[in-house]
Parts: structure tokens; C-alpha cells; sequence
């Protein structure tokens, strides 16, 4: 499954394209900074599957930090049989780092 850009998801974003965003972080992590995704940790992740069902079939974007822990959940979740899942690549970071040049 191909993953996405910072750049894609803005222009997912800029375009209100339908899809799920998930954050995947710790709740102080989020608390710091987040773009207003669904918050579950990855550790808390497999005891919600039953209501992320709804989204099996939908675009799903997971993100974290850097992208390390957002990749672990996306291969998490198509074992569970999500379809389209696709993991931030580098994160909350990369995205940071594209708003602040």
C-alpha cells in the first residue's frame, strides 16, 4: 500500500477530500501539537479495532511523530482488513517542517 506525503495530505486537505485521519501518538504529544486527527496511541490501538471498523473500506491516514510508529499501526490494521491505509511518512515532523521552511 503506498504511503503519502505531508504535500499529498495538504492538498487532500485543501481539496476536503473524504478519509479518515488517525494520530497514533501519546496524548501529551498531542496535547503539544496535532492536526486534529482522531487520537488513539499505538498501544491502545488493537482494543479499538471493533469502532475503527466503520473505516475498513475508507482512506485511512495514520500518522505519529516521525512516522516509525504510524507504520507499525498501518501494517496493524490491514491485517485486520483495512484496504487503503496509508502511513504519514515522516510525521507530525515532516509536516512542521513544511509549514515553518
Amino acid at each position: 500500500m503506498k504511503d503519502i506525503t505531508v504535500q499529498e495530505l495538504q492538498q487532500k486537505i485543501d481539496n476536503k477530500e473524504d478519509f479518515f485521519l488517525l494520530d497514533v501518538r501519546e496524548q501529551m504529544e498531542y496535547n503539544r501539537f496535532n492536526l486534529n486527527a482522531k487520537l488513539i496511541p499505538l498501544g491502545e490501538l488493537s482494543n479499538h479495532m471493533d469502532e475503527l471498523a466503520v473505516y475498513k473500506d475508507k482512506e485511512v491516514i495514520v500518522h505519529c511523530h516521525s512516522g516509525k510508529r504510524s507504520a507499525v499501526a498501518k501494517e496493524l490494521m490491514m491485517r485486520q482488513g483495512f484496504v487503503n491505509v496509508k502511513n504519514l511518512l515522516g510525521g507530525v515532523l515532516a509536516w512542521i517542517d513544511m509549514k515553518n521552511p
